[in-house]
């Protein structure tokens, strides 16, 4: 969606909460302050009650909004819900009177209205001034870096090479082979060797 439209709509619909807001106020208050004629209130007091009720539920609006993630903020929920309920229920016993009193009990939920939302906002108030307001952290940029911006060319990148898988050889059983012993030798005695006699060589007679 284009922005400048959603901008436009944006403040429309502010504009619109704004008006409607402002003309519910204008006959709640009314509303309620009559209510609070019909309960014997004073009529130069009369216009506190409205004032009581519509100023609690802007309270709690206020701390919806603002207690966005905090657990303090299903106290203003439930203050929201109930103060929008005890406004409704006020408007609607006005139309219902039609411009009798009230009766007793009737009366008596108008008049406590006044110190139960004082109580009320007053609890409020301490809630908002015990919850801590939770600070940003300043952004750091981070330095620019200059970059070269060429683009280095893409290295070739050889193909990987197939390496075959190793092929099982069966190794041969190895038999163990008998050596042959030699036989032993038998060596001859040695010959024994006479000594040679002198001979007798004959002399002739002179």
């Amino acid at each position: 969606m284009n922005q400048k439209a959603m901008r436009w709509a944006r403040v429309f619909a502010v504009l619109v909460i704004v008006g409607v807001g402002a003309a519910a106020f204008r006959l709640s208050f009314a509303t309620l302050r009559d209510l609070a004629k019909l309960a014997h209130v004073p009529a130069s007091d009369a216009w506190l009650l409205p004032l009581i009720i519509d100023g609690t539920i802007v309270q709690a609006t206020a701390a919806v909004l603002v207690l966005a993630k905090s657990k303090e903020r299903r106290w203003f929920t439930g203050v929201l819900v109930v103060g929008a309920i005890v406004s409704v229920a006020g408007n609607s016993l006005h139309a219902i009177a039609n411009g009798h009193e009230l009766p007793g009990w009737a009366c008596a939920v108008v008049a406590a209205i006044a110190p139960v939302g004082l109580l009320v906002d007053t609890h409020g108030l301490a809630l908002l001034l015990r919850t801590p307001v939770r600070t940003r952290e300043p952004v750091t940029e981070p330095a620019s870096v200059s970059v070269d911006e060429t683009v280095p060319e893409p290295i070739p990148v050889p193909d990987p090479i197939t390496v075959p898988e190793p092929v099982a050889v069966p190794v041969p059983e190895v038999i163990p082979v008998p050596v042959p012993v030699p036989a032993p030798v038998r060596r001859r005695p040695a010959a024994v060797v006479q000594p040679m006699l002198p001979l007798a060589v004959p002399v002739a007679n002179a």
